[in-house]
C-alpha cells in the first residue's frame, strides 16, 4: 500500500505588493483543504454523501469559531482535520448499526473520476488515496470505528498519533495500539497495490471482452482461483445476499447475469483504479470495481444499489445532454 505524505497544510495564499505574504483566511484555508478533508471523511465512512455532510458541518463550525474571534484556533488546518475526523467518527459509529441491518453485502459508494463526471461534480474535488479501493474499504468495514479512524488517519493520511488522539479522544499510545491492531488485520486481508495501472487496465479490458462475449473459458482464466464477488443491491434491486467465491462459481454467475438481456460495459476509473460501468438500455445499472493481483482478478465488487449510483447517474445524464 502506498501512503500519502500527510494532509497538506496550506500556510499563505495572498501576495502583497512588497513580495511578502499574508496568512490565509479561514475560508481560503478551508477551500484549499476541502479535497483532502473529503478524502479523509470518505476513507472513514465509505460514503461521499456522508463525507460532504461532515465537511460542510466542519465548515459551519469553523465559521462560528471565526465569528467568535477564532482566538482558540492557532492551526486552522489541524483544527479542520481533527474536527472532520471527530464528526466522521460519530457518523461511523451510528452507521455501523445501520449496516448490520443492511440487506446483503455492503459496498462503499463508488467514487469515479474521468470523463463520466462533469467538472462541477464534487467527486472531481476529492483527493483520494490509491489505497481507498472498493476492496480496501470493504476490509476497513470489519474494523472497529476507533481502529479504522486510527489506521486511516495515521497509515493512509500520515497524521501523527498525537493528532489521531485528538480525533478519537485517546492517548497517542492508545492510538498507536489501535493502529497496530488495524494494520495487522488489514495486512492479512487487504489487496496489494503493486500492480501497474496499465496491467490492471489490460486485465479489466480482457474481463469486459470475456463477459460481453460470454466466453466462459476466457473468464475463468482471468479469475483468481479464490476470487470473491460481492454485489450490493441494498434490497432495492436483485443482487446476491452473500459473497460468491471461486473462479468457476463467479464465472457462472457473471455469465448468468448476461443472459438477462443485452448490456454495455464502459471503462471507468473506480476509486482510483480501472473499473467498469454497466449499462442496460442506456441506463446505468452497476459500477464494478475490480481488484487485480498477479495478472488475475481477485475481487469483483458490483454496486447496484440505485441510491449509491445516483450521483454517477446524474453526472452521466448531464454529460450526455451537453
Amino acid at each position: 500500500m502506498s501512503h500519502t505524505e500527510g494532509v497538506s497544510r496550506p500556510q499563505n495564499v495572498n501576495d502583497h505588493d512588497d513580495g511578502t505574504e499574508s496568512p490565509a483566511t479561514f475560508e481560503e484555508t478551508f477551500q484549499a483543504m476541502r479535497p483532502r478533508l473529503l478524502g479523509v471523511a470518505y476513507g472513514l465512512l465509505g460514503s461521499l454523501d456522508e463525507a460532504e455532510d461532515v465537511v460542510q458541518d466542519a465548515w459551519l463550525r469553523l465559521r462560528s469559531a471565526e465569528a467568535a474571534g477564532g482566538d482558540e484556533i492557532r492551526d486552522v488546518t489541524g483544527w479542520l482535520v481533527v474536527t472532520v475526523s471527530r464528526l466522521a467518527l460519530d457518523v461511523l459509529r451510528s452507521a455501523r448499526r445501520r449496516r448490520e441491518e443492511y440487506v446483503g453485502p455492503w459496498l462503499p459508494e463508488p467514487v469515479l473520476t474521468g470523463p463520466v463526471l462533469t467538472q462541477t461534480d464534487p467527486a472531481e474535488r476529492v483527493t483520494l488515496d490509491e489505497s481507498m479501493s472498493m476492496a480496501m474499504l470493504v476490509v476497513l468495514e470489519s474494523l472497529s470505528p476507533a481502529e479504522r479512524t486510527a489506521f486511516v488517519l495515521h497509515d493512509v493520511f500520515g497524521l501523527t498519533f498525537a493528532e489521531v488522539g485528538e480525533a478519537v479522544g485517546r492517548s497517542p499510545a492508545a492510538c498507536r495500539q489501535l493502529a497496530a491492531r488495524a494494520r495487522a488485520h488489514v495486512a492479512s486481508r487487504a489487496p496489494r497495490f503493486d500492480v501497474d495501472p496499465s496491467e490492471h487496465r489490460r486485465v479489466v479490458d480482457a474481463f469486459a471482452r470475456a463477459c460481453l462475449g460470454d466466453d466462459m473459458d476466457a473468464l475463468v482464466a482471468l479469475l483468481d482461483p479464490d476470487v470473491v464477488l460481492r454485489s450490493d443491491g441494498g434490497g432495492r434491486v436483485r443482487a446476491g445476499r452473500r459473497p460468491v467465491s471461486g473462479a468457476a462459481k463467479v464465472a457462472r454467475l457473471l455469465s448468468g447475469i448476461g443472459r438477462f438481456g443485452r448490456y454495455e460495459l464502459v471503462p471507468a476509473v473506480v476509486n482510483g483504479w480501472p473499473g467498469l460501468l454497466r449499462y442496460r438500455d442506456g441506463r446505468l445499472v452497476a459500477v464494478i470495481g475490480l481488484t487485480v493481483a498477479g495478472g488475475r482478478i481477485t475481487a469483483v465488487d458490483m454496486v447496484l444499489n440505485p441510491e449509491k449510483l445516483a450521483r454517477v447517474t446524474r453526472a452521466d445524464e448531464t454529460r450526455r445532454c451537453r
